[in-house]
C-alpha cells in the first residue's frame, strides 16, 4: 500500500485547478478506493487556509477546508516530536517552516511528499517526492 504526504502546494494546485491537478486527483482516487493512505500535517492544513483565503476570500477558503473534511486524508496534529523534527530540518535547510512540517511527517509517515514547491528539492535525501509540474512562466 501506498503513503502519501499532501503539501499545501499540491492541495492547492487541486483545489484550483493548476497544473498537477489531474496527479492529485489520481493519488486522492487511490486514497478513496482504500490502495493507499494519505495525510497532511494540521500546519499545512492551515496553510491552505490562509493562501486560499488570501486568493479567494474566507467563503471560498471555508468551502475548501469542508471539503477536504469529507477525504480519507488524516489530519495531523503538530505534536512536541513532529515540531522538534520540523525544527531540525529548518535549522539545516532555508526552507519555509511550515514546508519543514511537511517534510517530517513525510519521514515520519515513510511516505511520498506530493508538492510541486521548487523549495523541496533541497530534500531530496531526506524524503521521496512526488513532484506535480510547475506552471510555465
Amino acid at each position: 500500500m501506498k503513503h502519501y504526504v499532501f503539501d499545501s502546494f499540491a492541495m492547492i494546485a487541486f483545489f484550483e485547478n493548476e497544473p498537477g491537478a489531474d496527479l492529485v486527483e489520481q493519488v486522492l482516487q487511490t486514497i478513496f478506493s482504500k490502495h493507499a493512505l494519505g495525510w497532511m500535517s494540521v500546519v499545512n492544513w492551515g496553510e491552505l487556509y490562509y493562501c486560499t483565503c488570501r486568493e479567494q476570500g474566507p467563503e471560498m477558503a471555508d468551502r475548501v477546508l469542508l471539503q477536504l473534511s469529507s477525504y480519507p486524508i488524516e489530519i495531523v496534529p503538530a505534536d512536541q516530536a513532529m515540531t522538534l523534527e520540523a525544527a531540525h530540518l529548518k535549522a539545516r535547510y532555508r526552507l519555509a517552516y511550515a514546508d519543514c512540517f511537511a517534510a517530517a511527517l513525510a519521514a515520519r509517515k515513510r511516505a511520498l511528499l506530493i508538492t510541486g514547491d521548487p523549495e523541496f528539492a533541497l530534500l531530496d535525501k531526506e524524503v521521496k517526492i512526488l513532484w506535480l509540474p510547475q506552471a510555465e512562466i
